[in-house]
């Protein structure tokens, strides 16, 4: 009889500059939407593992923030959460670099550079190719290639489903045989509370503008089960200045009653029952510098 392979598990750090669309690879390949997503840069702030469980494979995915030459971070936190990730990418088995179908930026650049101190296999995901044409993909695959020794190129489209299972195929060969770090119903080690929290956070992106959605740090105070179909959740959300507290709460509390009305549907949708969102809205003077 054939021998049965040994199963593979492992860490794999999805990485790459702002807005490439890794938490949108994140929620495809999770089946579940554990990434907050916006258009505009620098969504995530935190660190997220999701897991795929197959029956050769475990593959804990990592999400990480965006990445940017640490002299251009807009405050402290910024560069300590940049400094961090780079750190990070050492303690894992693969790494996936995600560009755009654009040509490359100088913070793709800075991260490749980076990817040359680590002995790791290195896989380029073209992420977004369904909006370019197919000889601008194959001329920035070459450009990547020239420049990096990636150990495998892939264009894909998180959207579109696009060669998602030849990336995930492709990891899957880089894993160390080991057994499953997690059980195979499990799609996230987030808790639920930290969920909520961010969800919350990402209505704010979409509703408000210029430095209010980055100012903001979300805080979940109570995540209680009331009855069997309706659970609590009570947080504050906290900015830097008053006047970004004023755009918050808007004219009579009508900004506030839209963040909350908009997460409060996601969070259902996410957790399968009813909620009670109580929002509040604090200020912390420049917590982002602490």
């Amino acid at each position: 009889m054939p021998k049965k392979e040994e199963f593979k598990a492992g860490f794999v750090t999805l990485t790459g500059k702002p807005n490439v669309g890794k938490s949108t690879l994140l929620n495809k390949l999770v089946g579940e939407k554990i990434a907050i997503i916006s258009p505009r840069p620098q969504t995530t702030r935190n660190i997220i593992k999701g897991v795929v469980t197959f029956e050769e494979a475990q593959i804990v995915f990592i999400d990480t923030p965006g990445l940017t030459q640490i002299e251009k971070a807009p405050s402290r936190l910024d560069r300590r959460i940049i400094e961090e990730t780079l750190l990070g990418l050492e303690g894992v088995d693969v790494v996936v670099f995600m560009a755009d179908n654009r040509r490359p930026s100088s913070e793709d650049y800075f991260i490749m550079d980076h990817l040359e101190k680590i002995k790791k296999p290195v896989i380029l995901a073209i992420s977004k190719v369904d909006k370019a044409e197919k000889s601008e993909v194959e001329s920035l695959l070459e450009t990547y290639k020239k420049y990096f020794p990636f150990s495998k190129s892939i264009p894909i489209s998180a959207k579109k489903g696009t060669n998602l299972s030849i990336l995930v195929g492709e990891i899957i060969h880089f894993l160390p045989s080991h057994p499953p770090y997690y059980s195979s119903d499990l799609v996230t080690d987030q808790a639920e509370r930290i969920l909520a929290g961010e969800l919350i956070r990402e209505k704010i992106f979409e509703l408000t503008r210029q430095e209010v959605p980055y100012s903001a740090m979300v805080n979940v105070e109570e995540f209680k089960e009331r009855s069997e179909n309706l659970t609590y959740i009570s947080a504050t959300i906290y900015v830097e200045h008053s006047s970004q507290r004023g755009i918050l709460v808007g004219k009579k509390g009508s900004m506030i009653k839209k963040i909350g009305l908009l997460a409060r549907k996601e969070i259902e949708n996410r957790f399968n029952c009813r909620v009670y969102l109580d929002l509040r809205v604090g200020v912390k003077k420049n917590w982002r510098k602490i």
